[in-house]
């Protein structure tokens, strides 16, 4: 038996709702070997973020080419990147080994559910000219959206979807912009590749309890990748998000009523990532 293998490259969150602990247990939710590099050190928890220290570039590189040189990795999620000598050395190496990462998803982590802030300004720029263009895919939500645009954030789906259409004449091959900051009862997501647009929309599940779920997306979609057999040259598909965006809304309905924090009622707590892709008789 050969499993599907997917790399995260990312930051951690201790608590364990996001970050590459939620990468983690998303891919072995989904059936997928799961490997990590460490790109950044967090201190939080569902209360917010208190502090954030990036790992040496070097470093960070080492432990990707640890995984690359030995292991056939079919999908890449990048997340929290801490900063742009971070964001230059991943990129670099992409660039240098595009064949070994695979089916390459990106969720620029700029700011927390809390509203932290995550990436350093500096780092925005080199994110939008060397990262953008190697993604396969790119999984922003609107205030990230904004800042890749250097616009303010959508505020109804009409710019959600014109912002999802400049980011992808930016260079990335299909666009993810995240319609959640939105307060509707309805939740809107665009999708925008070289075919053209998809809205996909269901219902919002009213909970607290959403710490990680960009995280938790970004990271279904490179193991439902890597399951359905996507590549570099087929890119990321309509139906493999949708199949990510289905196991998300389950890991949130299933987690929505948990209470793990000593304040509940306070912060944002996380979803149930080992929901699994074939609990409730639902099947990937």
């Amino acid at each position: 038996m050969n499993p599907r293998i997917v790399l995260s490259i990312a930051g951690s969150d201790p608590s364990g709702g996001a970050g590459i602990q939620a990468d983690l247990k998303t891919f072995a939710a989904l059936g997928v070997y799961g490997t990590a590099a460490l790109a950044g050190l967090t201190v939080q928890n569902t209360q917010g973020v208190r502090a954030a220290f990036p790992v040496d570039p070097s470093l960070v590189c080492e432990q990707v080419e640890a995984v690359i040189d030995d292991l056939p990795v079919a999908a890449t999620k990048l997340g929290m990147l801490s900063n742009a000598e971070v964001v230059k050395a991943v990129a670099s190496l992409i660039e240098e080994r595009r064949a070994d990462f695979g089916v390459v998803v990106l969720d620029p982590v700029m700011v927390a559910t809390s509203g932290d802030k995550l990436l350093q300004d500096e780092a925005i720029h080199t994110m939008r000219t060397r990262l953008l263009p190697l993604a396969d895919v790119i999984t922003p939500n609107l205030p990230e959206a904004g800042v890749l645009l250097d616009v303010a954030p959508a505020v109804d789906t009409d710019a959600q979807t014109a912002q999802a259409l400049a980011l992808r004449d930016l260079g990335a091959r299909a666009v993810l912009v995240k319609g959640g900051h939105l307060d509707a009862d309805e939740l809107t997501d665009v999708y925008a590749n070289a075919e053209g647009l998809a809205l996909l929309s269901g219902p919002r599940i009213r909970t607290r309890n959403t710490h990680g779920t960009g995280c938790t997306l970004s990271s279904a979609i490179a193991a439902q990748a890597a399951l359905n057999g996507e590549t570099i040259a087929s890119g990321v598909s309509l139906a493999t998000i949708e199949q990510a965006r289905d196991y998300l809304q389950r890991a949130i309905q299933a987690g929505a009523d948990w209470t793990l924090s000593r304040t509940p009622g306070t912060g944002h707590g996380p979803v149930d990532h080992l929901v699994g892709p074939h609990d409730r008789g639902v099947a990937l």
